[in-house]
C-alpha cells in the first residue's frame, strides 16, 4: 500500500511541475509578444517622427516615461530614445 501511495504522488508531483513549466512558458511566450508589440509601436512612432512636424521634446519624453515605467522600455532604451530626442 505504501508502494503505490509513492507511486502516486510521485506522479502527481510530476504532472503538477510539467503543467507548471508549461504555463510558465506560455506566460513567457505572451509577454515576448507583447514586448514585441511595444517596441514595433515604438519604431513606428519614430517612422512617423521623422516624416511628420517636429513634436515638442518634452512630450516625446514623457510618452517615452510612460512607456518606460510599464515595463515596455528597458533602461538603456529608454536612455538611447532620450538621448536621440535631446540630441545628445
Amino acid at each position: 500500500m505504501a508502494a503505490r501511495t509513492a507511486v502516486v504522488a510521485g506522479t502527481a508531483t510530476a504532472v503538477s511541475g510539467r503543467v507548471g513549466r508549461r504555463q510558465a512558458n506560455r506566460y513567457a511566450e505572451q509577454d515576448a509578444q507583447y514586448t514585441q508589440q511595444q517596441v514595433a509601436a515604438v519604431n513606428e512612432g519614430y517612422a512617423q517622427a521623422d516624416a511628420a512636424p517636429a513634436e515638442d521634446p518634452f512630450e516625446q519624453i514623457e510618452k517615452l516615461s510612460k512607456l518606460h515605467d510599464s515595463g515596455a522600455l528597458t533602461d538603456e532604451e529608454f536612455a538611447a530614445a532620450k538621448a536621440k530626442i535631446l540630441g545628445t
